[in-house]
């Protein structure tokens, strides 16, 4: 009996082992069974982030204008009217108890030249009577450089005289004929222009003959939306003090431009006496 308790207790440990061994070979995975796998790696995003900008409003304004900017922006002190075109400047204003109405017509004849003739009719309500209209301007200007070169810098030759007027009416000093030569020059940037004149007038009478001198600093700026303010000196020194005083102007412009239109309003006011001119006019190029 006992013998066959310990052949079973065998016999049983045999086939238990045996049954351990089955199962671990069905659940083992052999080598060619084994999947090779890339080791997980984060995918690596980019992002693109705006770069900062630099250009302050200082930059912008002196970067060179381009044509298409300058074409109608007819109140520029550099601006030159285009070949084949027409400029009509339409304008009012009152100094010294004086009413003025005037008419500037502008002809581009070619991308070098153009002619104009300006001429307005006053009213005086100071008493001495000076009403009519005035001499008559016949002038141009011819552009010496467009500013194409490094410089950028443009100039320009001014000429013309003055005929006709009426013995009672000064424009803006006398009536009687008179002539007048300068030179212009500057440079345009995209938000600014930057210009200086010097024009030297004669008049020619007998009994009020004398010549003056004009120096006329201007700073012009394009601002948004289409306005435009410009501040500019006119510094003028006669020849003959008894006859017409040495003068210093400040001129401030404000405007705004729709299409080829500009309405303009202006002040000007005079240093030594105090004398002030305020007035407005409108532009139209076709």
């Amino acid at each position: 009996m006992k013998k066959y308790l310990l052949f079973f207790i065998g016999a049983f440990c045999v086939l238990n082992a045996y049954g351990e061994a089955v199962v671990l070979s069905e659940t083992s995975v052999s080598d060619d069974d084994v999947v090779s796998e890339e080791p997980f790696v984060a995918p690596q995003t980019t992002k693109t982030y705006p770069s900062a900008r630099t250009e302050t409003y200082i930059s912008e304004q002196i970067k060179p204008a381009s044509k298409s900017l300058l074409s109608n922006d007819t109140s520029d002190p550099l601006f030159l009217i285009p070949d084949n075109q027409f400029l009509s400047d339409t304008y009012l204003f009152h100094v010294d108890r004086k009413l003025r109405l005037g008419q500037y017509i502008g002809y581009g004849v070619n991308d070098n030249l153009v002619l104009h003739v300006n001429m307005h009719y006053q009213v005086d309500f100071s008493g001495h009577d000076e009403h009519g209209f005035s001499a008559t301007e016949f002038g141009g200007v011819y552009r010496m450089s467009h500013g194409f070169n490094e410089s950028r810098i443009i100039s320009d030759a001014l000429f013309g005289f003055k005929l006709w007027g009426s013995s009672h009416v000064r424009t803006p000093e006398y009536a009687d004929s008179s002539y007048y030569a300068g030179l212009r020059f500057g440079r345009q940037f995209t938000g600014m222009t930057l210009s200086g004149t010097v024009k030297s007038t004669w008049v020619f009478d007998d009994e009020r003959g004398l010549s003056y001198i004009d120096f006329i600093p201007e700073a012009y700026f394009r601002m948004k939306y289409d306005w435009r303010t410009g501040i500019g000196f006119d510094l003028r020194k006669s020849t003959n003090t008894d006859l017409l005083d040495n003068q210093e102007w400040l001129n401030l412009k404000l405007l705004r431009q729709y299409g080829n239109t500009q309405y303009v309003g202006h002040f000007d006011l005079e240093f030594e006496t105090g004398e002030v001119q305020v007035g407005a006019d409108i532009k139209i190029l076709f």
